[in-house]
């Protein structure tokens, strides 16, 4: 087991398949097609930086085309009382038949990238159809149904899952049996503050969205970076999140900017001296704006990372890794 603090990212690598509305492609899908160029980029920055993450990929976009996508649909489907959350839906009316021209829904090219060219990160899921786990109308067996799927699209590409991100981090405890049944050894909890508590969209308050916004920029509810012995006690293993690395914010420009990093900093470094672990997550999507700017932040995320692993020893692992009982 690892005695040194370690440091975890996790993307949530999803395209348009987690946006609800499917109307928002027209004023959303320049970041979502953005993905195909900022992944590449991000692999590259890592690779410089030594740092490992975990990219938690939505099983749809496994498929070469849309004829995959039906073949590997589970047969038990989520019966969301609210029907913009599924997927099938609409029959995939909005999904070209192959990734020519659609770059909305396809992303297979970027996970043979990932997985031939930079083997050091892990390729997770984050279930077959972006499944909802606290929304009203699904059952635990509709999700048994997708996380077979995820793990069979997967495995015919030659790809083992072994970690999982619930979509909107809808965390359901009873759920993690069926986690374990379908090979799942490692997920992402949420933090340990009511107002990260995991619900369904409908039942997140205004008021708990305004304390999420603010503890990104605002120390309000602690650094949230944990004891690897105690992760290792139950499983699957929660390699619990940290902090999300929201995307720039153009109103509040250069200052919130600063808030946030001086924020996951801090935590960083307390968990570098400290021997903890600290994770911290983001969608590839959120740096389809502002670009530049994003990236920039990210450096220095990541060169702070690399003074902490000089001067502390602290480590950068995949969601997989963190647990080492060898």
């Amino acid at each position: 087991m690892k005695n040194s603090g370690q440091f975890v990212i996790s993307l949530d690598f999803e395209l348009f398949w987690g946006v609800r509305d499917k109307r928002a492609l027209d004023t959303y899908g320049d970041a979502i097609k953005s993905v195909h160029e900022v992944i590449p980029t991000m692999l590259e920055l890592f690779r410089e930086y030594d740092v490992k993450a975990t990219f938690a990929t939505v099983g749809l976009l496994f498929a070469k085309n849309k004829e995959e996508m039906f073949f590997y649909s589970p047969d038990k489907k989520p019966n969301y009382n609210d029907a913009n959350l599924s997927p099938y839906s609409d029959g995939f009316n909005l999904v070209g038949d192959t990734p020519l021209g659609d770059p909305y829904h396809y992303a297979f090219d970027l996970l043979q990238l990932i997985r031939n060219q930079y083997p050091e990160h892990e390729i997770a899921t984050h279930t077959y159809s972006h499944y909802y786990c606290q929304e009203e109308g699904q059952t635990i067996e509709d999700f048994d149904a997708d996380m077979a799927s995820a793990v069979a699209i997967a495995k015919d590409k030659g790809i083992e899952i072994s970690s999982l991100v619930f979509p909107r981090n809808q965390y359901n405890q009873e759920y993690l049996e069926v986690c374990k049944k379908n090979g799942i050894q490692s997920y992402r909890g949420n933090e340990s503050t009511w107002f990260h508590a995991a619900e369904s969209e409908g039942n997140t308050s205004m008021k708990k969205r305004i304390y999420r916004t603010l503890d990104c920029y605002v120390n309000i509810s602690g650094h949230h970076v944990y004891n690897v012995k105690n992760i290792a006690q139950t499983t699957p293993y929660n390699i619990t999140s940290s902090r999300f690395l929201r995307p720039f914010n153009t109103k509040g420009g250069k200052l919130l900017e600063y808030l946030k990093l001086h924020r996951i900093k801090k935590s960083m470094t307390y968990a570098a001296k400290k021997g903890l672990l600290y994770h911290l997550w983001w969608h590839p999507h959120n740096f389809g704006r502002n670009t530049a700017q994003n990236f920039k932040t990210l450096k220095s995320i990541l060169e702070h990372y690399q003074y902490l692993n000089k001067t502390y020893g602290y480590e950068s692992n995949t969601m997989s890794k963190v647990i080492d009982e060898d």
